[in-house]
């Protein structure tokens, strides 16, 4: 296993670091119900799961 013989400095950390980022969530909008929503994740509207624009489960009730 490697084991370091100098402590890494804290500009070498965040140079590494700097790849590390949030990037934002791509939104899609429903042909079928004009629905905003998470790109390849199910929508509910109006009590109904859609996905690519198809109903997949009719009054949809999600569990807590």
């Amino acid at each position: 296993m490697a084991h370091p013989k100098r402590r890494h400095s804290k500009t070498r950390r965040d140079k590494r670091r700097t790849h590390y980022k949030a990037t934002a969530v791509t939104l899609s909008t429903d042909a079928t119900t004009g629905e905003v929503h998470q790109r390849h994740h199910a929508h509910v509207f109006e009590g109904n799961l859609f996905y690519k624009g198809k109903m997949v489960v009719e009054n949809y009730a999600p569990t807590v």
